[in-house]
């Protein structure tokens, strides 16, 4: 395979635009995708009829407006390139207006109380800075969603507003250090990401006979097997030639829609797996990380695999995550987050990365919210996965020089230096002087922070909606003050450190895990919002800063409020009903069938054999049947009373009463699985599931 010229093969990229597009428009569309302006609809005339032609060059017959409700999976309607003429002959065509915007219905997806059913008319608008590409026979044109009146009905259309805030604020700051450092100006910020993606492998034979992961994506039963990620033999191990085949197709497949998948390896639990890409901007990384666990999950159909995206799918081993690599570049290609090897790059990164401490610090509590799902609770806060409490990592050595200039003191590097800012205070400073922290939330990782709680389910949107918009929240802060300063280089050194001595509380470089930490974060003040529904209130508490910045409006904010709480509450409703069906439906009829082999055994043998062995397994199965059975109709009792109609004490119903019942039920069940034959068992085991394709 020629790579350099199959990446991308199926993508209507720059190199495709130049070669199909005259040069006018060529530049008109670059143009608008630069500046975010409107797109001319005689250019867009142009650009749908080349992008029609080349799509029915790669074999593609329909076009659909590929967008991300808040269903957490993306959505798709497709039309045929086709219309009939006056002649009753079938001619092909694709118009601006086409490619540029869709209708859909916006009351069938979730809008937390926006669209009302007799509400239905919404639209899909081309994000035009995420490129079109051919799959499966139909182009694929990324959008955003709206309804009617303009509401965001989806996770990419504040995802863009943030992107713009940020870029806004950052470039106040930039153009600040251009002035009094005379260097080239700066015309664009972007924030860049890329997803690391964590899941599981299970063979689909065995995968199929587990309703409980067909249904809920977790299994809701299941004893611990003999062997787990003990010996720690699985991570980064040879990979198995099965799933060699299935990551070669993978990559082979994102490859051809520009996905620059780079990194596989296996992950530390058995079955668990990783593949990260290259990073590239924001909005399109989520596009591509949508587009990964999709081709995950299809191509390990055909390998006759079961792709397990959950977060916490099987109890006492790893969690799956999805790290967020995430920074600031220029439209020249400088990383903002670059320590830089001259005076004017040194102090530009350091208030730089001075403001993201203080917005990590800030909207601690938004980060958390981030991150809050029904699964992402089961994982965080063990198992290389960070707790709920938020945090910065930067390392011994950058910490030091932190504090050197929040105190004004001297650095002791190799040479002894004056840290003031304007003289070279980073110059050799490498990217990796610093041991890894994997149980920090939020790590700086050399030129990049690591925020590493999104669970593997997660779209990349919410996360850096949050972050962006945090990040320009102290920018605006910052650039209002320098802005005014008549002594920029002595004013910026009060603002550092006054910055540092204020927010410094949100460093810890430590252990995570802990007991003395949750102890010190405390004494520190830092939030500790241990689940999704203590969580998720922040939202509204704390959302003044989305609707400052555009980001979102009240309307839009409430209803993210309400979609989440409610998803929260249904997640954990099905799985309560699913367990339910299994215990009655599947494990009792298994433990009566063999309690009734056990008593059969006993009495064929009757005083002529030692039946003590029988007897002992009989008791203790008994016994335990009859904790499952109580268990069973405690849950049961739960989830047939009527909830709350307020949507805050529906969620709250869940965590604290049907959650800890499922726990106990589950607890029994797993007891049961111990003490009978595997024959009798009408689950495959973890062990079955676990090593099925090592």
């Amino acid at each position: 395979m020629d790579l350099t010229n199959y990446f991308g093969n199926m993508v209507f990229n720059d190199a495709v635009m130049r070669s199909k597009l005259p040069q006018d428009i060529y530049k008109a569309l670059k143009k608008t995708m630069i500046e975010g302006k409107a797109l001319d609809l005689n250019v867009a005339n142009v650009v749908a009829n080349a992008m029609k032609e080349w799509a029915i060059e790669k074999g593609a017959t329909h076009f659909t407006h590929w967008f991300q409700p808040m269903t957490g999976v993306t959505a798709e309607k497709h039309d045929g390139f086709i219309a009939v003429d006056g002649n009753d002959k079938i001619i092909l065509e694709f118009s601006g207006a086409a490619l540029v915007r869709g209708e859909s219905d916006a009351s069938s997806f979730p809008s937390g109380g926006l669209r009302a059913t007799f509400e239905a008319r919404g639209y899909t608008v081309w994000d035009i800075t995420s490129y079109a590409f051919v799959k499966d026979g139909t182009l694929f044109i990324p959008t955003a969603f709206c309804a009617y009146n303009g509401e965001a009905l989806d996770k990419k259309t504040p995802l863009l507003r943030s992107m713009e805030a940020l870029d806004k604020q950052a470039l106040r700051i930039t153009h600040l250090f251009e002035r009094h450092y005379k260097n080239i100006a700066t015309k664009r910020i972007i924030t860049t990401v890329g997803p690391e993606q964590e899941y599981f492998l299970v063979d689909k034979d065995i995968y199929l006979k587990r309703p409980d992961l067909i249904i809920t994506g977790r299994t809701l039963f299941g004893a611990p097997p003999s062997k787990g990620q003990e010996m720690e033999d699985h991570y980064y191990g040879s990979i198995k030639p099965r799933i060699a085949a299935f990551m070669k197709e993978v990559e082979e497949e994102l490859w051809k829609y520009g996905v620059a998948a780079k990194t596989k390896h296996n992950e530390a639990a058995p079955g668990q797996y990783e593949l990260a890409p290259i990073f590239t901007i924001t909005n399109v990384a989520c596009d591509h990380n949508q587009l990964t666990m999709e081709t995950l999950k299809n191509v390990a159909a055909r390998h006759n695999l079961a792709c397990i995206l959950h977060e916490k799918p099987f109890a006492g081993v790893n969690g799956s995550g999805k790290h967020n690599n995430w920074s600031m570049a220029t439209d020249a290609g400088v990383n903002l987050l670059e320590p830089g090897e001259t005076p004017f790059e040194n102090a530009q990164f350091l208030l730089f990365l001075t403001a993201i401490i203080k917005s990590v610090d800030v909207h601690q509590d938004l980060l958390r919210v981030s991150c809050a799902s029904a699964g992402n609770d089961h994982r965080l806060g063990s198992s290389e996965a960070p707790p709920a409490i938020i945090s910065i990592s930067l390392g011994d050595e950058l910490t030091e020089i932190l504090t050197a200039i929040e105190t004004g003191e001297r650095y002791q590097n190799k040479q002894p230096e004056e840290l003031e800012i304007g003289v070279t205070v980073l110059p050799h400073f490498p990217k990796d002087t610093t041991d890894r922290n994997r149980t920090s939330p939020f790590a700086f990782t050399g030129n990049k922070f690591e925020f590493r709680m999104l669970g593997s389910s997660f779209s990349v949107a919410g996360p850096n909606i949050v972050l962006n918009t945090a990040v320009a929240d102290t920018l605006m802060e910052f650039a209002n003050i320098l802005e005014e300063s008549k002594s920029f280089k002595s004013d910026l050194v009060k603002l550092i450190r006054k910055t540092l001595s204020a927010h410094k509380r949100i460093i810890f470089n430590g252990n995570n895990y802990s007991e003395e930490w949750l102890n010190e974060a405390e004494r520190r003040g830092l939030s500790n919002l241990k689940n999704t529904v203590d969580a998720l209130p922040k939202l509204i508490e704390r959302g003044e800063v989305f609707t400052k910045h555009g980001v979102f409006t009240e309307q839009e904010l409430q209803s993210r409020y309400e979609i989440l709480l409610d998803n929260y509450a249904k997640t954990i409703h099905i799985e309560a009903l699913t367990m339910l069906d299994i215990v009655k439906l599947q494990i009792v009829p298994a433990v009566l069938k063999y309690q009734n082999e056990l008593a059969n055994l006993i009495d064929k043998k009757k005083a002529d054999f030692d039946s003590s062995l029988e007897r002992y397994f009989l008791k203790n199965i008994s016994e335990e049947s009859a904790s499952l059975l109580t268990k069973m109709l405690d849950l049961q009792e739960l989830c047939n009373e009527s909830k709350p109609t307020a949507i805050l004490e529906s969620a709250k119903l869940y965590s604290d009463k049907i959650l800890p019942a499922m726990l106990d039920l589950r607890a029994s069940a797993d007891r049961l699985e111990t003490l009978m034959s595997k024959e009798y068992w009408p689950l495959p085991s973890y062990g079955d599931l676990l090593y099925s394709v090592i």
